[in-house]
């Protein structure tokens, strides 16, 4: 099936699904309300989510070879999406949420051995094997994703956003590849993510009723993000399943794919050091990120969320240039190292920023009225 007409269908579908689960979500009080982390107007239903894995759970089965390593993604999918559905309604325990997200990654780790085997050759001493540690490190890696686009979603279409660059670069990756079902995949997810996000950015029309993706949708995200990134770095165990008629799979190097969720990444990572280092824990919400940051700047929401969106867009080709270019993988880590670095100073130095945007947001004013 073309890649063009999958697109359409996924858009399609999570449109209907999105139509379908508003009622539902109103009649279960599947529904945000706002409080003091939350600011926005009136209880939104949270059905994002839940759409984009109906589409992605429908057309899977449509389009894609269900085989038993294909089949427990899906096992630990759903199974991931109703612990974020059930936290959506209830507001479960964050330790609870945390052994559930890690029993959905080993059902993919240690069921169809998904993992992280090796690094690349990030110091440019060979490749960097884990060995032993492949198994807990690729844990890690899932659940710190899943995370991570959870964690992100605090304003008004910016998880979507985010999802989309990273789909559209797995996408790009799988085709040069020659992984064909991981772009179609990456299809389905993009598509499935459109109608959510015309909903959730806001269009002034009575026939279409905002929405906002839950904690079942952005864990669902983070999820699948890390096994197709999985795939596309160890293609060797899912060859038949993944090849492309006529091709020879080749590897993407470990080290390029930071670049696919480069602002999630950095975000937590940031996020988390601070709480830390604060004494606090790592799992207490606040309003230290990003997109908080540019909106206490002056920047509207809309403005943040295109600054953070045309950010991500352009790490992710850059990420794709360093690779296609076969930049030394020790290289590319010092570029997404410093870039994380300048961005780390930045945070340090947020409030002179701030005070320095804000005065010259006054200065510009007052001078055209001269």
């Amino acid at each position: 099936m073309s890649i063009l007409l999958v697109l359409t269908i996924a858009t399609l579908l999570s449109s209907v699904l999105c139509k379908i689960l508003i009622p539902v979500a109103q009649r279960t009080e599947l529904l945000d309300t706002p409080c003091e982390r939350k600011q926005h107007t009136g209880r939104i239903p949270l059905v994002g989510g839940l759409a984009v894995y109906g589409t992605m759970l429908i057309l899977s089965l449509a389009v894609v070879p269900v085989n038993p390593e294909f089949r427990l993604f899906l096992v630990a999918s759903s199974f991931m999406v109703l612990i974020g559905a059930l936290d959506d309604r209830y507001d479960i325990d964050a330790g609870v949420r945390f052994i559930a997200q890690l029993l959905a990654a080993a059902v993919v780790v240690f069921g169809a051995d998904v993992q992280i085997a090796q690094l690349g050759n990030l110091l440019g001493f060979g490749v960097v094997e884990l060995g032993v540690f492949a198994m807990p490190f690729t844990l890690l890696a899932m659940v710190a994703a899943m995370n991570a686009y959870n964690m992100i979603d605090g304003i008004d279409g910016l998880l979507g956003a985010l999802a989309m660059v990273a789909f559209a670069g797995i996408f790009i990756l799988s085709l040069s590849a020659g992984l064909a079902l991981p772009a179609m995949v990456a299809t389905i997810l993009f598509g499935a993510l459109i109608p959510y996000l015309v909903r959730n950015v806001g269009v002034k029309s009575r026939n279409i009723r905002k929405i906002f993706m839950g904690d079942a949708g952005s864990m669902l995200i983070g999820f699948t993000i890390v096994w197709m990134l999985i795939m596309l770095t160890h293609p060797a165990p899912y060859k038949e399943l993944w090849l492309q008629q006529g091709r020879e799979a080749t590897a993407i190097r470990p080290v390029a794919v930071l670049w696919l969720i480069a602002v999630p990444l950095m975000d937590m990572l940031a996020i988390l050091a601070r709480r830390v280092l604060k004494g606090q824990s790592p799992f207490q919400p606040d309003r230290e990120h990003l997109h908080h940051i540019f909106m206490r700047a002056g920047f509207s929401s809309r403005q943040a969320l295109a600054v953070i969106s045309a950010l991500a867009t352009g790490l992710m080709f850059l990420g794709l240039v360093l690779e296609w270019s076969t930049a030394p993988e020790p290289l590319v880590l010092g570029i997404f190292v410093g870039i994380f670095v300048l961005y780390l100073l930045m945070l340090k130095n947020i409030w002179r920023i701030v005070s320095w945007v804000r005065r010259k947001r006054e200065i510009e004013p007052a001078a055209d009225n001269k």
